[in-house]
């Protein structure tokens, strides 16, 4: 896996983070399926150990590795596909602020199965302060001026 997620990151199509809490791995976040030219976007998947979940981890994680993708890297376009029943996962991209677009129906091959995911996304248009400020901005307890 990491020899694939290293050939992947290197050829420019894929951008693989672990997340850290507390200076232990907590997490995985990939910005994958990188597509250049007219279309400029990528999609992001992510696990969170279940210990640290509910803290606030995941969506401050998702939100640096979007403005990256935006301002850094050159993405017009982020998605995220979901399982419905995913509600933790749902959550995450809620509060954030992505746009529920659609279901994919039998999207993904998962646990011997094909899956319908929902599609959250947004673009760099819909970002002027970065998704990292609104997430703080939006936050649960965050002053509002």
């Amino acid at each position: 896996m990491v020899r694939h997620l290293r050939a992947e990151a290197h050829a420019g199509r894929m951008l693989p983070f672990i997340i850290e809490y507390q200076g232990r791995l907590a997490g995985q976040l990939t910005v994958a399926g990188i597509t250049w030219g007219s279309m400029c976007s990528g999609h992001v998947g992510y696990w969170i150990d279940q210990a640290v979940a509910g803290r606030g981890v995941m969506p401050t994680a998702v939100a640096l590795a979007v403005d990256h993708c935006f301002r850094t890297v050159g993405l017009h376009r982020v998605e995220v596909c979901i399982r419905p029943e995913n509600l933790p996962s749902r959550r995450v991209v809620e509060k954030l602020g992505f746009r529920q677009e659609g279901l994919r129906p039998r999207y993904l091959h998962i646990d011997g199965a094909w899956r319908d995911h929902l599609v959250y996304a947004l673009t760099v248009e819909e970002l002027s302060e970065g998704l990292l400020n609104r997430w703080h901005r939006t936050r649960p307890g965050a002053s509002q001026k």
